[in-house]
């Protein structure tokens, strides 16, 4: 796919791995929408690489359907879609307290927010998009879309108190090559990167202690990765035709123990 002139969407890019493939897009001469809750810093990274924010909410049909609207509205129907909005938490399925002895489980309510957000957002986000890439015509290339959504490695080696975040991101793997099916015959290809430990805000507000031990635990490169190597990823399944269907870790080999 020439992605040169095409509009993009980007959930999520605020910041992180979302703001890093909002510039490595813009950088190859796309137009860029960001999709976010963080209105200031989204507007941010919007100005600085010319594109479009879009305050979004991707739990809510209204506020997705708004935000596809206004962004086509200013830079046209989108050809590329990347997923990359998502949150985590750490909580046991059930524990008993050390200081009491209480029991708790899981709080059911906070366990279906995670599943909202993750993977219903991420399929709201998809179908949506995808209903938007039928109306348009093939590209010379018979393509009309490519969708990169973001998976973790979470989905398959969940740690301790990871249940919700590994079963909300299991479920995009899941969803990924039966969407690709689904879409394949109109020329909208779809692929899901499971990053690992990488430099995202939320890991590097941890102490400096914990960010060194964690990128001392990667086989190799021992480092956390980089948004930029993320964007890297996304732009290839984005420009080769003939990646489709697929889920790739990226993770410098890392395998995450239970703890």
């Amino acid at each position: 796919m020439d992605v040169k002139g095409l509009t993009a969407v980007v959930t999520g890019g605020a910041s992180g791995l979302g703001a890093a493939t909002a510039r490595a897009l813009a950088a190859r001469g796309v137009k860029v929408a960001i999709f976010d809750l963080q209105q200031e810093l989204g507007q941010a990274v919007a100005a600085e690489i010319g594109g479009l924010f879009c305050a979004v909410d991707v739990t809510s049909d209204a506020s997705v359907d708004a935000g596809f609207a206004q962004a086509r509205a200013a830079l046209g129907q989108e050809r590329i879609l990347v997923n990359c909005a998502g949150t985590g938490n750490a909580i046991k399925t059930a524990s008993r307290s050390r200081e009491d002895g209480t029991i708790r489980h899981y709080p059911l309510d906070v366990f279906d927010r995670i599943i909202q957000i993750n993977l219903v957002g991420t399929f709201r986000c998809i179908a949506k998009s995808a209903a938007g890439m039928l109306t348009a015509d093939p590209l010379e290339s018979g393509e009309r879309g490519a969708i990169v959504n973001t998976a973790s490695v979470a989905a398959e080696d969940g740690q301790i108190g990871q249940v919700a975040y590994s079963a909300s991101k299991a479920g995009v793997v899941g969803l990924t090559l039966p969407v690709a099916r689904d879409l394949a015959g109109d020329g909208i290809r779809v692929n899901t990167i499971l990053p690992g430990i990488f430099e995202t805000p939320l890991l590097m507000g941890q102490p400096t202690h914990v960010v060194d031990a964690l990128g001392a635990s990667v086989p190799f490169p021992k480092r956390l990765g980089r948004p930029e190597e993320y964007a890297r990823l996304a732009i290839e399944m984005i420009e080769n035709p003939y990646f489709n269907g697929e889920d790739v870790r990226l993770d410098g080999a890392i395998r995450m123990a239970p703890r």
